[in-house]
């Protein structure tokens, strides 16, 4: 007998109907002779509701405010929890619902975007044991204070992770409305192919590159926890994607996937005197307001007395960024400044760059062929970023697609 972890996203409770599906998959597995514990989102659309309520009445300028944020926003999943506890109940499954201060999972006191610092899985357990199945409210918890917290968008992916490491869960099954993780994403590329498995670390730079499937912090907390994840559909029993680690793959392609983001701007400054503390000078105050940088490029003119500094911020933060380098002109000196917001980020992942080599020239001459102009570019270990012009953004995913032969298995 196995405790399995089910989530299931938006777009899978997102009526009545939908919540009566999930229940079916719920028993399916308690029918296979498993333990079930079920996460759950809200219903589509309801968070994104709620949001534009609070937004409505408050510009959420003081910590008090985001306090009464969460607690307005966590009720989507509340409702969720408790519409699924009773479909099961009435299907003759005994089931509870719980909602994130009930267990309790305890983060810090960042509303809005908190983190999870740890969860009493005691009672959940107890009424496992007992033949229950436990319904839980994603995304939410309590911190110090007492207060209602949220821990951010895609935070029941999160949630979900952080319970079967807790319960000590044999796999954390996550439902969403695709058949699991494929090599790029198939509304661009039709032939884009279904992976069997993701190395932990791939995904991981996926997520946060553009990726959708999975929330970026649900990948970090399944690799540092080792929790076997999968990505299924829930509206078909297809077999899905599972996240392992790198030595479970056997054989490692060149690429893995190509993601794409349209949620980034870039931000030119020329001319800074090229002395020490410039950078710091600059990217300092960025960090103190809250602005995470991602790409950076420093060009030191000819001469070696100046330098250009480019670099992309997300487009939501772009005018405040901008308001920042402005109030810092008298003292970094720049000639001019320059920002774009239609820019696109493009980046080939897989761990199979760390054994093979003309990866970054195989990409590049490959988007020359098709005349993109590449602006920044950034590496890691395992993955290429550049920076493109917006327009350019399916053309270049396909491009690359066909380049590395993502569609052969």
């Amino acid at each position: 007998m196995k405790l399995i972890v089910q989530k299931f996203g938006g777009t899978s409770v997102g009526n009545i109907e939908r919540i009566r599906n999930v229940a079916t998959k719920v028993k399916k597995e308690l029918d296979r002779g498993n333990k079930v514990a079920v996460v759950v989102s809200a219903m589509s659309g309801v968070t994104n509701q709620l949001v534009a309520y609070v937004n409505e009445l408050s510009p959420l300028s003081t910590p008090q405010a985001w306090a009464e944020y969460d607690q307005v926003v966590s009720s989507g999943e509340q409702v969720t929890s408790g519409l699924l506890a009773l479909c099961l109940n009435e299907m003759g499954v005994p089931a509870r619902s719980y909602s994130g201060w009930q267990i309790p999972l305890k983060t810090d006191a960042a509303h809005g975007k908190a983190r999870i610092e740890s969860i009493d899985a005691a009672s959940m357990l107890e009424e496992i044991s007992s033949g229950k199945v436990v319904v839980v409210a994603g995304f939410q918890g309590i911190d110090e204070n007492g207060r209602v917290s949220t821990l951010g968008r895609g935070g029941s992916d999160t949630s979900a992770v952080a319970l079967a490491a807790a319960l000590k869960a044999d796999r954390c099954d996550i439902y969403t409305d695709v058949d699991g993780v494929f090599t790029t994403d198939p509304r661009i590329v039709s032939n884009a192919r279904k992976l069997d498995k993701v190395a932990y670390e791939e995904m991981l730079e996926m997520a946060s590159l553009g990726a959708k499937v999975l929330q970026t912090r649900s990948v970090e907390m399944a690799m540092n926890h080792n929790v076997i994840v999968q990505v299924l559909n829930s509206f078909n029993d297809t077999k899905g994607t599972l996240l392992v680690k790198e030595e479970d793959i056997v054989e490692q392609k060149r690429i893995t996937g190509i993601a794409y983001s349209r949620d980034d701007a870039r931000i030119s400054l020329t001319e800074i005197a090229n002395i020490p503390g410039m950078s710091a000078a600059l990217f300092a105050p960025l960090a103190q307001a809250g602005i995470n940088v991602d790409m950076i490029v420093q060009n030191v003119t000819e001469g070696g007395k100046s330098t250009d500094i480019t670099f992309t911020v997300p487009k939501v933060d772009v005018d405040n960024a901008i308001a920042v380098v402005e109030k810092l002109r008298d003292k970094l000196q720049y000639k001019s400044l320059h920002a774009d917001k239609h820019v696109a980020k493009i980046s080939i992942v897989g761990v199979g760059m760390r054994s093979h080599t003309g990866i970054a020239q195989t990409m590049f001459e490959a988007l020359a062929e098709k005349n993109i102009n590449i602006s920044v570019i950034s590496t890691s270990e395992i993955k290429i970023s550049v920076l493109i012009a917006e327009e350019y953004t399916e053309l270049a995913v396909r491009s690359l697609h066909a380049a590395f032969e993502l569609e052969k298995a």
